[in-house]
């Protein structure tokens, strides 16, 4: 699974295959969610509440380019890289 920004211990990642909504996958340690890009909400998974909240944040700041990612992925195409928070 191509990973496409890295942040405050949390990797950001998405597949080329994935059938759910626009989604991505967010890990932190042993957690991980898939976060749907439209409204952020959690879709499977969990987050601690302060590395979701860093997620939702990153989120907002990058809607634009997660859809264009998403769209790079379903034509099975190389994904762009997002910059992190800092």
């Amino acid at each position: 699974m191509p990973t496409i920004s890295r942040f405050y211990g949390i990797v950001i990642m998405m597949y080329h295959n994935d059938r759910h909504a626009p989604h991505f996958h967010a890990k932190y340690g042993e957690y991980g969610a898939l976060i749907a890009i439209d409204d952020g909400s959690i879709i499977a998974g969990k987050l601690p509440i302060r590395a979701y909240h860093l997620v939702l944040e990153w989120l907002a700041l990058h809607r634009p380019e997660l859809l264009l990612d998403w769209e790079r992925a379903r034509m099975q195409v190389e994904l762009a890289s997002i910059e992190g928070l800092s």
